[in-house]
């Protein structure tokens, strides 16, 4: 489905258009307000899948004792906590997101699971890395991508800080099949909103999150951004009829 285009100089918020600088801190504030409940939200939003989805991410990771992660707009940290199991205790996951609320979630809920010793937490723009040339096996982010700005200059950074062999895995809701728009459309709309009102006391940073997938880049449009940005051997996994997708791409 054909994205609207926007200016230069500015970008989505939603289905508003805004300019460039002022979205982060749209973001920002959406994620300050739900931070202590999104996994609470997650699991009402999708019956639990996102768990699922997420556990397929970890799979499809492959992993070794030893191996260095990073979990970009990690959040709560579902995913590093899963990642540190995975490389051990000679290998290192850095829970990374750029919302200092997110991260404070995380970190209580890492320390809660005695996750320690091999997992650090950063706070950082996905849009220039602070890290160097080639430092991770793998690079994952997920229900992220779509919040970020120049998603363009985040797959380079992701490109640049990957090892030679090293695999990016993005995972991120698309496209669904047209069979199920019609109902993802009224749930998104009219369920989600409600939701959050209810739960999280902010219907407007749900109708948000809802705007924000149906102008995320699809499965082929993302592919080739990720081809542009020079990853190689990009495919893509659908997950409940397309509703999310896992793409996947590598360094080589």
């Amino acid at each position: 489905m054909a994205k609207p285009q926007q200016p230069d100089d500015t970008t989505h918020f939603g289905y508003r258009s805004v300019s460039s600088d002022e979205k982060a801190g749209l973001v920002r504030d959406v994620f300050d307000s739900v931070a202590s409940r999104y996994d609470l939200m997650n699991d009402l939003m999708s019956g639990g899948l996102h768990r699922l989805w997420k556990r397929f991410t970890v799979n499809q990771a492959g992993l070794k004792p030893g191996n260095v992660a990073l979990d970009l707009a990690g959040g709560t940290g579902d995913l590093a906590r899963e990642f540190s199991k995975k490389v051990g205790k000679d290998g290192h996951v850095i829970l990374a997101d750029i919302n200092a609320a997110m991260l404070r979630q995380g970190r209580s809920r890492l320390i809660d699971a005695g996750v320690s010793g091999n997992l650090s937490i950063a706070q950082v723009d996905a849009e220039n890395l602070p890290f160097a040339d080639s430092s991770f096996d793998c690079i994952s982010i997920a229900f992220g991508l779509r919040n970020v700005t120049d998603k363009d200059a985040a797959l380079r950074s992701m490109y640049r800080t990957l090892k030679p062999g090293g695999k990016a895995m993005i995972l991120e809701f698309s496209e669904p099949s047209p069979a199920i728009k019609p109902a993802y459309d009224l749930y998104s709309f009219k369920v989600l909103p409600m939701l959050g009102k209810l739960i999280a006391k902010d219907a407007d940073s749900y109708q948000y999150l809802a705007e924000s997938i149906r102008v995320h880049p699809d499965q082929e449009t993302l592919k080739a951004m990720m081809e542009a940005a020079g990853f190689e051997r990009c495919l893509y996994h659908h997950q409940a009829a397309g509703i999310v997708a896992q793409h996947t791409g590598y360094r080589i």
